[in-house]
């Protein structure tokens, strides 16, 4: 994949979040880390229950069971909307002309639902891979090979 020279490259997944510009040519990314947000873990422990609830009908012996919240996902939702809008605000900034997504296809799927239009008309590439973890160098592979 061709990525222009001082793309905006996003490597997200649910929790974290690396920037890139691409200081390399379009056929040989040089990854340079612009920033980072990782996403700290909330104390909202005491409004979460362990197990499902349980709802008691006013009238009779009727009860329903609801399954538990997930929190966790939740979050990560949450994060992703955050992360749109962080992209949203660079585009509207005139941050970046060129945009490449790489995040797992679930936290890819969150951060469409939230895409501005222009983050959209930026956006050259989604690579639906989780990267957060793994080197720069190896970033830089994956995205040649795309």
């Amino acid at each position: 994949m061709q990525i222009p020279h001082d793309s905006f490259v996003l490597v997200a997944d649910g929790r974290k979040s690396l920037f890139f510009r691409n200081e390399g040519d379009g056929a040989y990314p040089n990854l340079i880390v612009e920033g980072e947000d990782e996403h700290a873990d909330r104390k909202d422990r005491e409004i979460k229950s362990d197990g499902p609830g349980r709802a008691f009908s006013s009238v009779g012996d009727g009860r329903s069971a609801f399954e538990e919240t997930d929190f966790h996902q939740q979050e990560e939702d949450r994060f992703a909307a955050d992360t749109a809008a962080m992209l949203k605000e660079r585009a509207l900034r005139n941050d970046y002309e060129s945009l490449v997504v790489v995040a797992p296809p679930r936290t890819l799927g969150e951060l469409r639902k939230h895409y501005h239009k222009e983050v959209e008309r930026r956006l050259v590439a989604e690579i639906p891979k989780d990267l957060v973890n793994v080197p720069v160098a190896e970033i830089e592979k994956v995205l040649q090979a795309q």
